[in-house]
């Protein structure tokens, strides 16, 4: 039913556009209830990008399902991966949802709603792993949005192809850079106050009050 629903959805969309296109139509070519339709999508919109509610559960579950061993960076690459692998999974249809959305505002706005979820799974993911770190926060967020800013410059141009290769060549080949900058990024030590050293030098058989004397006002000298 979910795949049915789809299919006449974008059927439609290349027949008639997008904004010509009501749920009406399409739970009519569908051959199901308007109830069905929303059973599985709560918008018009939902219909158009049908498996990244899936892709981001099982994104969180990956980051989740990781160990403290894992080095960090690459965990969030690899769970990048996952949402490339929605796409490459069926090839025609992801090239057609990228040409709808570069023609409708409304579902390119969608779209980036969604990747900022990705986003967020990826920064979260890293925050529980840099809490420790001295601008643990930062870090996270930005190596977070460079994962999912290398990943989509690398699909759009597999898309803009036409989907012609493999994906995942230009994809890793993004992620690599993001791990060569990234990657193993040492914990700053926590500064500590230096100790203050004097050292005075006193003649042998200098009394000991001299030598205090000498030491006092070396340190108000400092």
């Amino acid at each position: 039913m979910r795949d049915a629903l789809v299919a006449a959805a974008f059927r439609l969309f290349l027949e008639r556009g997008y904004e010509q296109t009501t749920v009406d139509d399409i739970v009519t070519l569908a051959g199901v209830g308007r109830r069905s339709f929303f059973r599985y999508f709560p918008s018009k919109e939902d219909v158009v990008f049908p498996d990244h509610e899936r892709c981001l559960a099982d994104m969180t579950a990956f980051l989740a399902g990781g160990s403290d061993d894992d080095e960090p960076v690459g965990r969030v690459c690899d769970a990048a991966r996952l949402v490339l692998r929605m796409y490459a999974e069926n090839p025609t249809f992801s090239v057609q949802r990228y040409r709808l959305t570069r023609q409708v505002p409304g579902l390119r706005a969608y779209e980036l709603s969604v990747v900022w979820r990705y986003e967020r799974a990826l920064a979260e993911y890293l925050r529980r792993r840099f809490a420790t770190r001295r601008e643990g926060i930062l870090q996270a967020d930005v190596i977070a949005a460079a994962v999912v800013a290398a990943h989509n410059n690398a699909l759009r141009s597999w898309l803009r192809s036409d989907g012609r290769g493999e994906a995942s060549t230009a994809v890793d080949h993004a992620l690599a850079y993001v791990q060569s900058a990234f990657g193993a990024v040492p914990v700053p030590p926590v500064a500590e106050q230096p100790e203050d050293v004097v050292i005075v030098v006193a003649r042998r058989g200098a009394p000991l009050w001299r030598v205090v004397q000498e030491i006092e006002a070396t340190l108000g000298r400092g």
